[in-house]
């Protein structure tokens, strides 16, 4: 676990890694929380940032709108060979899902996929996000899932570009639980998950 860590220095961080990383490179799962920062996608309109706040606001190139990170969230970045994995982004990307899902049952939260809204809901509201970056066939960025954070950064966005769509977290939804319990948790099904997955696809 890389703890409490910057942004955009983290940001930096998956590019070198991907751009450096060979055919043998291991893959990696970076278990971390962030300070406060708002995060604005490719295709991010900064009109979604409803109310200027003293939040920094950080332009990246994962895809989706905007959305927030903060201490109480359990963010992995999944530095990830898809094409060795065989691997689709929307397999992976479901995968990802599955995994919050998971996590969140074995807490008794009953969580649900929305059509065509990647992340994962308790019923209208929020819990857990995410956003890829594929480079020659690799993943970064990752999942955020909401554990015990001040959620009201949130009624100052339009998260992930949906109007007046509201967050939620397990402490919200009556859950004590450390946000680096959930972290484990969530490595360890990524990673079944992963392990899981067809072999490398050849050639």
């Amino acid at each position: 676990m890389l703890g409490l860590v910057d942004y955009a220095e983290t940001f930096e961080a998956q590019k070198r890694f991907t751009a450096h990383r060979t055919a043998d490179t291991p893959d990696e799962l970076w278990l971390l929380q962030h300070p406060p920062v708002y995060t604005l996608g490719l295709a991010g309109k900064p009109e979604h940032l409803l109310i200027p706040s003293e939040v920094p606001l950080v332009k990246i190139d994962r895809g989706g709108q905007i959305t927030y990170h903060g201490p109480g969230q359990a963010v992995i970045y999944l530095l990830v060979d898809l094409h060795r994995r065989n691997l689709k982004v929307r397999e992976m990307v479901t995968l990802m899902e599955q995994a919050m899902l998971d996590v969140l049952a074995s807490h008794g939260v009953q969580a649900e996929r929305h059509d065509g809204a990647p992340g994962v809901y308790v019923q209208d509201a929020k819990i857990g996000a995410l956003g890829l970056k594929i480079s020659r066939g690799c993943s970064y960025h990752g999942l955020s899932l909401n554990v015990d954070l001040d959620l009201s950064p949130f009624t100052r966005i339009n998260p992930c570009g949906y109007e007046g769509l509201r967050s939620t977290s397990l402490k919200e939804q009556g859950v004590p639980v450390g946000t680096d319990a959930v972290l484990a948790q969530l490595a360890f099904r990524l990673s079944e998950l992963l392990e899981s997955s067809p072999p490398g696809a050849s050639g």
